[in-house]
């Protein structure tokens, strides 16, 4: 097998997660995230509908992880993104924590809401 170092520009990749924290770019962030473009913040949950909505002008693809466990959305949140324009893709944290990385080094737009497992 072939490895090949990431760059990721001056975009902060997500280094690992546990118990209700997450890493990021080498700095320590505990509980619920979200990553956009123009930085990280605390999300407060599926409560923060506006925080995503407002994300949405960021990115063209907005990962949801919804914690240790992959489980729905409410629908007034998977219908808020999609209004704003922008596609919502709902997988457990830590697939939305590979994920993330992998499109972050592809150079695409992209945003994620994760819960801390």
């Amino acid at each position: 097998m072939r490895m090949n170092e990431v760059h990721y520009d001056d975009s902060r990749p997500v280094d690992g997660y546990g118990p209700g924290f997450f890493r990021i770019g080498g700095a320590v962030v505990e509980g619920n995230v979200l990553l956009t473009p123009s930085g990280v913040t605390i999300w407060d949950g599926y409560g923060d509908v506006a925080g995503l909505v407002a994300a949405v002008a960021e990115v063209d693809v907005l990962l949801l992880g919804t914690g240790a466990e992959i489980a729905h959305p409410p629908a007034a949140l998977r219908d808020a993104v999609e209004k704003a324009g922008a596609g919502l893709e709902v997988m457990a944290s830590p697939a939305a924590c590979r994920t993330y990385n992998v499109l972050l080094a592809e150079g695409r737009r992209v945003g994620a809401a994760m819960l801390a497992v």
